[in-house]
This record gives structure tokens, sequence and C-alpha cells, in this order.
């Protein structure tokens, strides 16, 4: 059951509790508690708004970083990652595979400002060896939901 009522949040964590116990063919009180017990045991981690910034008129930027680091001994990647999530502006940081060590996940309000943030912030800490910046232009789709919008298929009358 657990399963099922994590990818259904995962989908629409603002879901009626009392729906979801239909749909998994339990009682409101069961998904409740077992929802509570996620949280306390930390499978849940929280509970998210996606936005599209752009509709909104707001100034601001998502950039992803590659970073290429050294390891530290006995510490290997913990450390340096640690490090880099606690600055306010990277809202995700992940271990990869590939040419880079991390994937980092940066808001600000500019270009320039990420910009700013890579070179006085992120490219000082010891470990770190090389950096590459992508700034998101657009998003047409983000944590399963389609943000672009959608052309209705238009036919053209013809006349035989």
């Amino acid at each position: 059951m657990r399963t099922e009522i994590l990818r259904y949040l995962e989908k629409n964590s603002r879901v009626d509790l009392g729906e979801l116990a239909v749909l998994l063919g339990t009682d409101e009180m069961t998904v409740a508690n077992e929802i509570a017990e996620m949280e306390k045991e930390k499978i849940i981690c929280g509970y998210h708004t996606l936005i599209d910034w752009d509709k909104t008129g707001e100034e601001s930027v998502t950039a992803l970083i590659e970073v290429r680091v050294t390891p530290q001994r006995d510490l290997g990647f913990d450390r340096i990652a640690e490090r880099i999530y606690k600055f306010p502006e990277v809202t995700a940081v992940y271990l990869i595979s590939g040419a880079y060590d991390f994937l980092i996940i940066l808001e600000g309000k500019t270009l320039k400002e990420a910009s700013r943030f890579v070179s006085e912030k992120l490219s000082p800490i010891e470990p770190v060896l090389s950096t590459a910046t992508h700034f998101i232009l657009k998003k047409y789709k983000d944590h399963g939901t389609i943000l672009a919008t959608q052309k209705k298929a238009e036919r053209v009358l013809v006349m035989p």
C-alpha cells in the first residue's frame, strides 16, 4: 500500500485522503496513518507546489551547474556536497556519473547573480576543479507536468 500512496502523492500532493482511501480500497484513517508514518521515517521528505514562474512576471533564472571535484580522503563526496547544499540559492545537489561529479541546481534572480555565485562562492571551494554552467531558457515539462501551452490541431476546410 505504501508504494501506491507514494506514487499518488508524488503526482498530486493535494489529494483528498478520503478519495485516496477509496482508490486503494481502504479507509481514510489507514491512509492518514501510513502517510504520517512515512513522514516520520523521512520517506516523505516534503510537499511542493509546481509553479510556472514565467507566467508570474517575476524575474528568475535556473542554472544547472556541473562540478568536478577532488573527493576528500575518508569522506568521499559527502563533505563537499554538504558545503554546497548549505548555500540558500542551491535548490538541489546530485552526485552523478560521467565527466562531472555533481549536478547543482541553482535559483537566482538574474543570469549575473547566478554567474556570480559560481565565480565567488562555488569555484573558490578548494576541492572544486572545474564547473560548467547551463541556464534553463524555457521549461516545457517539469516534474511530469507539461508547462508549454499546447496548440489544438487546426483542420483546414477542403472543398471538393
